[in-house]
């Protein structure tokens, strides 16, 4: 009798284990383990090896396969950080929009990954998020970064590290000359180009579609949106893009710096260092290097054979649909002048435009020409850029573009309440992680928030942002221009300041 007790037992724990697969997922470089949410409804990977790490010759090379290991390895922290400069609250931005102070690390190539399937045979649809941080800073590991609110609703979501600054996009004669694709810079976007290769291969062991993933960024990790897009290196890796306050959509001669600029400025570089050479360059401390770290993505004839401009101009991108936008205070100013400054800054600038300028961007009164100074640095840092990749797309592609406006002023205390829908603003309410944010929320953010994931899960699994129960948000053309103001009360409308972003447009690339 206890034989036949015992043989069910073992059979009733053998259809456990089965029914929980993600306690050891094989990837195509070994076993790992993960952790789970508190209510066990996701299962949380975290610090994932997707490339080699990029250290000592690695330095400046395009990311290498990871090295296998035996075992299961334990994938329950966030890894290092890329190395950068130590992270301080600045203005709006309080510890919840940064990375951990520690550690910083060359050794950064890794990814995390939250997944609510129960069976890698449920395919669902992935989303891989890019940090922003002006190509210079940023990590994965951000609060406001975390998945597992998204994962509940029904998608799996990937966030990757990437190297940035010096360490991502330093270019150089001798680093081209070894290249075998004779070129340097842009390691930053081969490196989201290696975690992408990575989601294609290892992402059905979690439960994920590798023919449905949709990329997403914000700030700097929306510009690497708008390149990958662009790129023909990143053909098939993604069938959704959504790019969050930037892009790059100038013409022209001086609307990116080429691979020569690059190299030159590499030279430069090299030289405040005193190093004559690569090898000397790849023995130097990564602290020292850091006294050199203004470096931003080139046109350097591979990863980007053209601006981007160009390339969607020529219909060369990879055709997916879109849903971009920017938030109603993205704007940079260091200080605010008064109505008489300003309209005298503006005669100067403009000349005989300086009429129609100020009719778009008025400055009668203090407070006026105020908000005419936070909404033009808004519109020429980000707004033109997404407007004019909406454009372009929409009459040329069959892929769908979907605008939005962020207007939402995250409720705040008064040293805070100054920056509005401020930049950044919204990524909180796009993963329903206003939990991590110490800020006196209300009944409409908490609304907002499960509205706008809703949106951007929607999209993510389909292409359209549309779905039961949420306000209706037409695709945008540039007829009717119709965005979806994110406020509030989401509502679609015709593009508020669309002529000041038309005059913008014209005056940036003449």
């Amino acid at each position: 009798m206890k034989r036949f007790l015992i043989l069910p037992l073992t059979l009733l724990c053998a259809f456990a284990f089965a029914q929980t697969p993600f306690k050891v997922v094989k990837t195509d470089a070994g076993q790992i383990s993960g952790t789970e949410s508190n209510d066990v409804s996701v299962h949380i990977y975290k610090g994932i090896p997707f490339a080699a790490p990029p250290v000592g010759d690695l330095r400046w090379k395009a990311p290498q396969p990871v090295r296998s290991w035996d075992g299961v390895k334990a994938c329950t922290e966030f890894s290092k950080s890329p190395m950068q400069g130590k992270p301080n609250e600045f203005g709006v931005y309080t510890r919840e929009f940064l990375i951990k102070d520690e550690p910083l690390s060359e050794d950064c190539l890794y990814l995390n990954v939250w997944t609510g399937a129960a069976a890698p045979s449920e395919k669902r649809p992935v989303l891989v998020w890019i940090y922003g941080g002006g190509f210079s800073s940023g990590g994965a590991n951000v609060p406001i970064y975390d998945g597992e609110a998204l994962a509940k609703k029904g998608i799996i979501l990937v966030s990757i590290n990437y190297r940035v600054g010096i360490f991502g996009f330093f270019a150089h004669p001798e680093l081209t000359k070894e290249s075998p694709n004779h070129t340097s810079g842009n390691y930053g976007l081969m490196d989201q180009l290696a975690a992408l290769k990575w989601v294609k291969k290892n992402i059905a062991a979690f439960g994920g579609d590798p023919a449905n993933v949709t990329i997403a960024g914000q700030s700097a990790g929306s510009f690497a949106v708008n390149y990958l897009v662009a790129s023909p290196l990143a053909k098939g890796l993604f069938k959704g893009a959504i790019a969050e306050s930037g892009a790059h959509m100038l013409k022209g001669p001086n609307s990116g710096v080429t691979l020569a600029q690059g190299e030159q400025s590499g030279l430069k570089a090299a030289e405040a260092l005193h190093a004559g050479s690569l090898a000397e360059l790849r023995k130097l401390p990564a602290e020292e290097l850091l006294k050199q770290n203004n470096f931003r993505p080139i046109v350097d004839g591979y990863f980007l054979p053209q601006v981007p401009a160009d390339i969607f101009e020529a219909n060369k991108e990879n055709q997916v649909p879109l849903l971009t936008g920017w938030n109603e205070d993205d704007a940079f100013i260091g200080s605010i002048k008064n109505a008489a400054d300003y309209t005298e800054g503006i005669k100067k600038r403009f000349g005989d435009k300086a009429a129609e300028v100020l009719k778009l961007y008025p400055g009668g009164t203090n407070a006026e020409a105020e908000r005419s100074q936070i909404n033009m640095s808004r519109d020429m840092t980000f707004g033109v850029h997404n407007y004019i990749w909406a454009n372009v797309q929409s009459a040329k592609n069959k892929a769908k573009v979907y605008m939005y406006r962020f207007t939402r002023r995250m409720p705040a205390t008064e040293a805070f309440k100054k920056y509005g829908a401020f930049h950044t603003g919204e990524v909180g309410y796009v993963f329903n992680n206003l939990k991590f944010l110490n800020r006196p929320f209300e009944p409409v953010d908490q609304q907002l928030a499960d509205t706008m994931s809703s949106y951007w899960v929607n999209f993510a699994t389909s292409g359209n942002p549309n779905g039961p129960g949420l306000p209706a948000w037409p695709a945008y053309n540039s007829n009717g221009n119709q965005t979806m103001i994110l406020g509030e009360k989401p509502t679609a409308v015709p593009l508020p300041g669309k002529d000041a972003l038309d005059f913008m447009y014209k005056d940036m690339v003449k």
